[in-house]
């Protein structure tokens, strides 16, 4: 028997404080208009706003960023809380991986606690899919894994009455309910909060009184009549610090808080990760359908009408933003004019230049039905001019633009107005001997169609009956449909599918939309840490990794989108050109555990629910490198450490190793601290 406490609170504004400057006196009285409706409601919880630091009381002003031990609410009676705390960043088309260490996060928690704060909610807890059209943006990915606590693959192992409590409710101790751990990450703040709730009367009720070290080192102590909890903080990016209180001396390293329970022996300390490290691996799909075997068909996307006639739903003689056109139904927006040059026109026959003056994300260009290229914004630059030599013929052309948003923006000041799609200028420019020749197409007559045939059709239906053609399936080729069968992978993790080799586009399984592709899209090969330092504020642009790679080639496919028995469709829509016959079905599971943690700790390993089948590296002594890649030291035990810990461990789903010169001897390491580093495989 499972026993829920949820904390309701009801949020009427999210973050309007960082834009509201721009709106001026409008901006103040929406503040003060939101505050009002929201306490007419009279529905006996509390109401907050996130980032408001003018929030009519009764609001409760809350903070959201990566740090809030400084946040100071702007009422003496609002407890100071803590609704965003970033576990991660988003990742964007383009971009690298961003990563928040382990150690900063959980520094962040400590630091906020030691500094007064009530209450902490992650954002993300659990990383997630953007499927279908759900991705804002523009530019962020279909994957919004976060870095957090729990990957974008894993799961509750409760069921869907725990989800409507999603956002509030952490259920930190329940590893037998959870799959996919990011570790360390969620094994040291679990720890963290383990012994934070241990101290929940003191913080809750303590006097509070602090000392000043000097050079960003503190000490903060919690105390009630019953006894006192201390926080040691070094707040020092560089220099560890040594604290002496009450006759007792403790080193905090540079960057952590430490945590006293009792004021007297350090519990936790945030820089001090005891928990596992857990590599997580892709594995080919174990069917009789491997990715040699996937049949593919296809058949072109329909677009004569566009491409030959240029007919649409409606015309214009002016150029409009694609939000006002699609209403925002399609990512997909057709916009298409006729040009008539006579034969003594000094165009006709002549190679012009078109140029486009272009907001669209992605834009498509066709003159007289061929594809004369295409271009998409770069570096987070939404404005860009698309030109290509085109040489257009006597008598009727038809230029046919298809502009694609991938992700309308979604925060800012004023974002409903940021333009998407084609506004123009758009010209046919050139030269006629020494004569100039420029014609404005801007104020032509422009047809407009939205969205894609295939997708009216509902080519990505299974039960579809539109004509696919398996002979000659071709690659590389721009607006085609794929289609192809296959086997549900066995077992119960996680399953992906790696597009690696496509271009851009859309995929469906079964029918459902997992989200938009992108794996042409190539991060630039500079600016990712080969070890990234946890000291120090942390920023999106830090700790960046997947230089010079695709910003996202696997895509959650859930088992709720599989047939267990019998075959699967995935249909594919390739918009710039690709090679589907590389394209797998994969399953995302444990590869190997590993640690590196001091001695006198307890370090436990699992392999989640499945047993550890070798020790494939074991240290005890001062070894060096990272998961995958340790090293032993200059010193290191007599004793055989691989041998101690396959006799504990192997075999075995979970095992605890007692961190102690007892187990592994003594080696002399002048001195220093000993440490046992070990990499298990699962």
């Amino acid at each position: 028997m499972f026993i829920f406490f949820v904390l309701l609170i009801l949020q009427i504004e999210n973050e309007y404080g960082n834009v509201m400057g721009p709106y001026g006196e409008s901006g103040k009285s929406y503040i003060k208009w939101c505050a009002n409706m929201a306490q007419s409601l009279d529905v006996g919880v509390p109401w907050i706003m996130c980032q408001q630091n003018d929030a009519p009381q009764p609001m409760l002003n809350t903070c959201n960023n990566f740090y809030c031990d400084n946040f100071v609410p702007n009422n003496s009676n609002t407890p100071k809380m803590w609704t965003e705390n970033w576990t991660g960043w988003f990742k964007q088309w383009g971009g690298k991986n961003p990563h928040r260490t382990t150690e900063d996060v959980a520094f962040s928690v400590a630091r906020f606690f030691q500094r007064g704060g009530t209450f902490n909610n992650y954002y993300m807890y659990h990383g997630g899919t953007n499927f279908d059209r759900t991705a804002g943006g523009p530019y962020i990915t279909t994957s919004y894994d976060y870095d957090a606590p729990l990957d974008e693959y894993g799961k509750f192992k409760v069921y869907s009455y725990l989800k409507i409590f999603y956002k509030f409710l952490f259920l930190l101790t329940w590893e037998n309910l959870l799959s996919n751990l990011n570790q360390p990450k969620y094994g040291h703040l679990k720890q963290l909060h383990d012994v934070l709730h241990s101290m929940e009367r003191i913080l809750t009720y303590g006097n509070i009184s602090t000392i000043d070290f000097g050079n960003s080192a503190s000490a903060t102590i919690y105390k009630t009549e019953e006894g006192s909890s201390c926080f040691f903080g070094n707040g020092n990016e560089t220099s560890d610090a040594t604290i002496s209180f009450q006759g007792e001396s403790y080193v905090v390293p540079a960057w952590s808080v430490t945590i006293l329970p009792d004021c007297k022996n350090e519990a936790y300390n945030t820089a001090k990760i005891t928990t596992q490290t857990s590599m997580m691996v892709k594995k080919p799909n174990d069917t009789e359908d491997t990715p040699s075997t996937l049949k593919w068909s296809w058949r072109p996307e329909s677009m004569d009408n566009f491409l030959l006639k240029g007919k649409g739903e409606s015309t214009q003689t002016q150029l409009f933003d694609q939000k006002v056109v699609t209403n925002d139904q399609s990512d997909y927006l057709w916009y298409m004019t006729t040009v008539k040059f006579k034969k003594r026109d000094p165009i006709s026959g002549k190679i012009m230049s078109l140029r486009v003056n272009s907001t669209a994300h992605v834009l498509h260009a066709f003159v007289n039905g061929k594809h004369i290229g295409n271009q998409h914004a770069e570096n987070g630059k939404f404005n860009y001019v698309f030109e290509k030599d085109v040489k257009f013929k006597s008598g009727r052309n038809v230029i046919a633009l298809l502009s694609i948003t991938v992700g309308l923006a979604n925060y800012g000041a004023f974002f409903e107005s940021k333009p998407a799609g084609i506004t123009g200028p758009i010209f046919i420019t050139g030269r006629n001997g020494n004569e100039t020749i420029v014609k404005d197409l801007s104020a032509h007559k422009w047809s407009y169609k939205t969205g894609l045939n295939g997708v009216k059709n509902q080519l990505f239906r299974t039960e579809s009956m539109s004509k696919w053609s398996v002979e000659g399936v071709p690659f590389n080729r721009t607006m085609t449909w794929y289609k192809a069968t296959f086997k549900a992978p066995l077992g119960n993790d996680p399953v992906v599918v790696d597009l690696m080799g496509l271009g851009k586009g859309t995929a469906w399984v079964n029918g459902n939309n997992i989200g938009c592709y992108w794996p042409a899209f190539i991060s630039s090969e500079n600016g990712c840490d080969a070890k990234c330092n946890y000291r120090g504020a942390y920023h999106a642009e830090k700790c960046l990794t997947n230089c010079g790679e695709p910003t996202q080639r696997w895509y959650h496919v859930p088992c709720s989108f599989l047939n267990a028995e019998g075959d699967n469709t995935l249909v594919l829509f390739e918009e710039m050109g690709g090679n589907p016959s590389l394209v797998s079905f994969q399953t995302t599971r444990g590869g190997s555990v590993c640690a590196n943690v001091y001695e006198k700790k307890i370090i436990e390993l699992s392999c989640d629910r499945k047993p550890i089948s070798a020790i494939k590296f074991a240290s005890f002594g001062n070894p060096d490198g990272n998961c995958g890649s340790f090293e032993k030291g200059t010193c290191e035990s007599s004793k055989n450490t691989v041998d101690i810990l396959t006799q504990e461990c192997v075999g075995k789903e979970k095992c605890s190793i007692d961190v102690s010169t007892e187990k592994f001897g003594a080696p002399d390491c002048s001195g220093a601290t000993r440490r046992l580093a070990v990499e298990a495989i699962c």
